[in-house]
């Protein structure tokens, strides 16, 4: 747990300070950091639960919610909702107090959070001077009667230096920059090297976009220390093989859905391990955008939660790459299947996929509909990637001893919860991660197996995915996030 405490004297009256701090909108009007705030849903900016959007100066965004605010202590607590870097389960405190001497005020600013063990120092650096110390410096010079402070950015030369030339051979990628939003996905040249002994270099030809992409393109998951390449999937031709290398020669189709990261570029190094043949029956373009949905799906209905026949399944954002791959194979499994999705364009696909019963959720209480569809029981299991805005109504539609599993956050995270809800129901919450269950060969094999077999045999099928070039990644992105796509997305290295 990392705190971080600050404090100032201000000279000016309580008064005046507590007059602008108060104002949980106001940010935008002192803080150089922040260009832009509103408030979510109109409500009011003193109202506890008061959601306060931010556009910081160097483009991403912050979500912050008000949790207490008092006028007779003059102080607030807030926490942050959503953020380009990992401050996870951020709470923080703001304090006035009057100067008993001369008309001054005594300024306090605290928080704990939770961050990447690697990120920690540079995390607690970040909160307590280009938020704290930056924040106190621009509420005395407003008061002083000056203008607010600009913003400290960094330069664009330093936010696009180049990765270390290593290698023999020219590659295109995409190279993040800095943990923000898709604008700090950049294409550009690199080198790469020839395979050491272990290794193979693949001449790759479509790569998968996934969620996963996201989060550590905004540092949510701490997966890349900028500059680096992210993506997790691709598939290609191999063009040459390390001396101890068996099993995989050059012109081997292959397919690869794990760690490390750096799967956006049209030439990659990976080791041998970690690869798998693809089968001919699946195309490059559907074997890079299905094998790491494929393998959380595998996991997800056969080890996180195990379907069986007779199971009630609620799948959120059925629609997407992983949401019909869940769909259709509950339904193999001889399970109900329930799917929600945000338009009724899309309940038309998630019926044609295999759903007894589509939801949209944009238009209906989707948590009453799955009681009324259950008869009250509500579900055995709900499989939820999309986080805070559907996770009070997946425990709504529970039946008592469901297991909800929430493998993702396409709305946001659900921030803090108090764990002692799950009892009403003895709810069991699993919150799986992919790299714990793909760590051996043997485990991404199973899992990869299990999934080819299921198309094989015509189990589920996979649309032809959407189909950017590796030079749009950003695109990509921004597609990705907001939610308007059927089906999985990839890049063409071609």
């Amino acid at each position: 747990m990392v705190e971080v405490r600050r404090s100032t004297v201000v000279d000016a009256p309580i008064e005046e300070v507590w007059a602008l701090l108060r104002d949980f909108n106001g940010h935008d009007t002192w803080h150089p950091a922040v260009t832009r705030s509103s408030i979510e849903d109109k409500a009011p900016a003193d109202m506890i639960g008061a959601v306060r959007a931010f556009q910081l100066a160097d483009g991403s965004h912050i979500r912050e919610q008000l949790l207490a605010l008092s006028d007779r202590e003059r102080s607030f607590d807030y926490c942050i909702l959503d953020a380009p870097v990992p401050l996870m389960g951020y709470v923080a405190h703001v304090r006035l107090l009057p100067v008993t001497d001369g008309e001054q005020t005594f300024w306090e600013w605290r928080s704990k959070f939770t961050a990447p063990g690697s990120r920690e120092k540079a995390l607690e650096k970040l909160v307590a001077e280009d938020i704290y110390e930056a924040g106190f410096r621009a509420i005395k010079q407003l008061l002083r009667g000056k203008s607010k402070p600009a913003a400290s950015v960094p330069s664009a030369s330093a936010r696009t230096a180049p990765l270390p030339a290593k290698g023999e051979d020219s590659a295109q990628a995409i190279v993040m920059h800095a943990h923000g939003g898709p604008d700090v996905l950049q294409y550009q040249s690199i080198q790469v090297a020839r395979p050491q002994s272990d290794e193979v270099r693949i001449r790759q030809r479509f790569i998968g976009v996934n969620y996963i992409d996201v989060y550590m393109r905004t540092g949510y998951f701490n997966l890349i220390s900028p500059p680096g390449i992210p993506g997790m999937e691709a598939v290609g031709v191999i063009e040459s093989v390390g001396s101890s290398v068996s099993g995989f020669r050059p012109g081997d189709r292959v397919a690869y859905a794990c760690a490390p990261p750096g799967a956006y570029t049209n030439l990659r190094v990976m080791k041998a391990d970690v690869l798998v043949h693809v089968p001919d029956f699946l195309s490059d373009e559907i074997a890079g955008a299905s094998l790491l949905k494929g393998i959380t799906a595998s996991f997800l209905l056969h080890e996180v939660y195990r379907v069986k026949p007779g199971h009630v399944v609620l799948v959120h954002a059925a629609a997407g790459g992983v949401g019909l791959l869940l769909t259709q194979w509950a339904k193999a499994l001889g399970a109900t299947v329930i799917g929600t999705t945000s338009s009724e364009e899309k309940v038309n696909r998630i019926r044609q996929a295999g759903c007894d019963h589509a939801i949209n959720y944009a238009s209906t209480d989707f948590a009453q509909a799955v009681l009324d569809i259950t008869g009250g029981a509500g579900v055995d299991v709900v499989y939820d990637a999309v986080g805070r805005d559907t996770f009070e109504g997946s425990l709504r539609a529970l039946k008592t001893r469901g297991t909800l599993v929430s493998f993702g956050q396409a709305s946001g995270d659900i921030g803090l919860y108090e764990i002692g809800k799950l009892a009403n129901k003895s709810v069991t919450l699993s919150r799986p991660n992919y790299g714990h269950y793909t760590e051996t060969r043997a485990a991404i094999l199973m899992h990869a197996q299990r999934f080819f077999s299921m198309v094989e045999k015509g189990a589920v099928s996979i649309g032809y995915p959407r189909v950017f070039r590796l030079a749009e990644a950003a695109a990509a992105h921004q597609a990705l996030a907001e939610r308007n796509t059927i089906g999985s997305i990839v890049l063409s290295a071609e």
